[in-house]
């Protein structure tokens, strides 16, 4: 469906606006003065912050509809270790400062076990959650709409609810970037995806942008408070936790926002989708441990390398980092799926099994008619 692949491709851009947002310090700091530029970032920020709740959700979402896959996970192991690997050799030629340079042993086990190690932290918990797909499924499946809204309410409430209101912060509250909060979005996702949710149905575009707003709205009032009372500082940061009840609710709405779009079967379509499935690798590129903390350095030094300040600089620079880093991770990613495409091909075309069908094709009018034959392809 080319309208949930094009939210998969927003999805994304949205990852790299917060990126740039964080790497380019443009948010709204308790310790330092307003202004423009970072009220507009903080703006920005909470419009895209439903990005990885929406990734998951979209899993939940679709994935209630398809099967689990062996294949699925393996290929996603692979193109991690490729972008760890890759990057890794690439940064080495080039004589950029690697973990493995740095920190030895030590930062070579992030290359060589990227899950273990969170060297992608939402590739860890996402990887994690893809593995338990067939028992949430299964569950999903054969629970009753009652029996799923006791379920999901009550983790919500436990991992959401509670910590939205909570003026400080519980010991196990990981803020959503954890494994246990993507197990509440993709069971939220699986609900709506079996009973639906007619509330919103007609009303995600109105929920996103309510729910963003209100987020905003407790973070500028925060800081303000924050001024007097240092009690406020930890709520400060709430609303941009991923496990806050507004950040869930908008990539709610924006999940029924985009399946109101109707896109027209066709070129258009077909690229969408192709990008749609690319654009995990503009994350796994501009995220890699060597480059996350690199490139908008970099960036900055070619397009303002005097450093200039204002909303126009930063609305350049925006643009800039965001078209680059998505086309450069796209075309990589591209390279890669034709690189395992290769080796797949390869593959098919050399196993056993492949072999002995052809083979098969060579000696069927010779075989005996007990079917002897057989017991040949088990050997």
């Amino acid at each position: 469906m080319a309208n949930y692949e094009l939210l998969r491709i927003v999805a994304m851009i949205m990852v790299v606006i917060l990126h740039f947002l964080s790497r380019s310090d443009n948010l709204i700091n308790l310790d330092l003065p307003l202004n423009g530029v970072r009220i507009l970032g903080t703006l920005l920020e909470t419009f895209c912050l439903v990005a990885v709740n929406t990734y998951v959700l979209l899993s939940g979402y679709l994935g209630i509809r398809s099967s689990f896959k062996v294949s699925r996970a393996v290929g996603l192991l692979c193109q991690i270790w490729f972008y760890t690997f890759f990057i890794f050799f690439i940064c080495s030629a080039m004589g950029i400062t690697t973990a493995a340079s740095t920190r030895g042993i030590y930062g070579l086990t992030e290359y060589l076990f990227p899950i273990e190690t969170e060297h992608y932290w939402f590739a860890t918990s996402y990887f994690m959650l893809y593995l338990l797909t067939p028992v949430l499924g299964l569950a999903v499946k054969n629970m009753t709409k009652k029996q799923m809204q006791i379920t999901l309410g009550g983790l919500l409430i436990l991992f959401s609810v509670i910590k939205s209101i909570s003026p400080v912060a519980f010991a196990f509250d990981r803020y959503g970037y954890d494994l246990p909060w993507f197990i509440c979005v993709y069971l939220t996702a699986a609900y709506l995806g079996r009973f639906g949710f007619p509330l919103m149905e007609k009303r995600g575009w109105l929920f996103y942008a309510g729910s963003c707003l209100g987020g905003f709205s407790i973070n500028l009032s925060m800081w303000f408070l924050s001024q007097k009372w240092d009690s406020f500082r930890y709520y400060f940061t709430v609303p941009f936790h991923y496990n806050f009840i507004l950040c869930l609710s908008g990539a709610v709405g924006l999940l029924y926002g985009f399946s109101q779009i109707r896109i027209k079967e066709g070129t258009l379509a077909e690229i969408i989708r192709r990008l749609g499935s690319l654009s995990f690798g503009v994350y796994l590129f501009h995220e890699h441990i060597d480059l996350r903390y690199l490139w908008y350095d970099s960036i900055k030094a070619v397009i303002n390398p005097q450093g200039k300040g204002g909303i126009l600089y930063f609305l350049r620079e925006l643009i800039f980092c965001v078209l680059l880093l998505f086309t450069a991770g796209i075309v990589i990613d591209w390279i890669r799926s034709r690189i395992f495409a290769l080796v797949g091909k390869i593959f098919y075309n050399t196993k056993p099994g492949r072999r002995l069908k052809e083979m098969d094709l060579c000696l069927r009018p010779n075989l005996r008619a007990d079917g002897s034959m057989e017991d040949l392809y088990e050997k």
